[in-house]
């Protein structure tokens, strides 16, 4: 990856040794929490298949909330394992924020953002809230300061982007940036469920699916399998004004502004921006020069 900016000493192990202990390991830890019937938990059936305690209607809404939070059952054994100690001090010497130094507003969620991204692209990533006692602590639930609608392009991962560790972030990444009702329920869950108070589209520079929906329409080449949905999703974006390269990177930037609009105008989220709990903010981020800059 162009401008990871890691020291980080990468060891080589040996997997004939290292990996059949790892997975010895993880098997008995498995025998153990299947045999142990603990209650509430996973009861394997006859047949395998997983049966959930049984809840009341009035529960259940709650299970869900705890379930898609990430909240730890009691008993889930390979979860509850001790950390080895010295991964436990190596990690410590990340940094960690207090709880309440979380970002709390549209603006402290941005400002948060944009530091990061500033080490980011300087190279003094901090890589903050790897710790033994964040891991820990993001047993029991989440808190994510902000929600990234980026790409899936492997050059942009949002969590480097802007320097951010565990628990931080709530990413949801598709080709271009497309919507679709999986990607629209995963962010409504954030903003509704986890009251997250910013959701960044981001888009970036050289993007292959605007590149590929800008080919197939100038072409009329139809583009295979899945592939062609992105291009038709991405279509009404492209911008005609410009030709070449410059229309695939004005698209770039249209894309992610018809995007943002998309999903201010959803109801429940544009009550959100109406009373100053929510921001949808546009931005591109910079392959060259590894900024992220808003747009519009």
């Amino acid at each position: 990856m162009h401008g990871a900016g890691r020291s980080d000493t990468l060891h080589v192990y040996n997997f004939e040794q290292e990996s059949v202990i790892h997975i010895q390991r993880m098997c008995q830890q498995i025998i153990c929490a299947r045999d142990s019937g603990r209650r509430g938990g996973y009861v394997p059936s006859v047949n395998n298949t997983p049966h959930l305690p049984e809840t009341t209607p009035s529960g259940r809404r709650t299970l869900l909330r705890a379930a898609l939070a990430g909240t730890v059952v009691a008993g889930s054994g390979l979860a509850s394992a001790a950390m080895p100690s010295a991964i436990a001090s190596a990690s410590a010497r990340t940094s960690d924020r207090p709880a309440a130094a979380r970002p709390a507003t549209p603006a402290e969620a941005l400002r948060a953002l944009a530091a990061g991204n500033r080490r980011w692209r300087s190279f003094r990533q901090e890589h903050p809230h790897e710790s033994a006692s964040v891991r820990r602590a993001l047993m029991t639930g989440q808190q994510p300061f902000a929600l990234v609608l980026g790409c899936v392009d492997s050059r942009v991962p949002p969590e480097l982007v802007f320097d951010q560790g565990l628990g931080d972030l709530m990413t949801v990444r598709s080709a271009g940036e497309v919507l679709d009702e999986a990607v629209l329920g995963s962010i409504a869950f954030g903003v509704l469920e986890l009251d997250i108070p910013l959701v960044l589209v981001l888009g970036h520079q050289s993007c292959g699916a605007v590149t590929a929906a800008v080919h197939a329409e100038e072409t009329g080449e139809r583009l295979p399998a899945h592939i062609q949905y992105l291009a038709d999703q991405i279509r009404p974006a492209i911008d005609h004004s410009q030709h070449g390269d410059k229309r695939v990177d004005a698209t770039i930037d249209a894309q992610v502004g018809l995007v943002r609009s998309r999903l201010a105008a959803e109801p429940d989220l544009a009550a959100r921006i109406r009373s100053g709990r929510l921001a949808v903010v546009g931005a591109r981020y910079e392959l060259g020069s590894h900024r992220v800059r808003q747009l519009g």
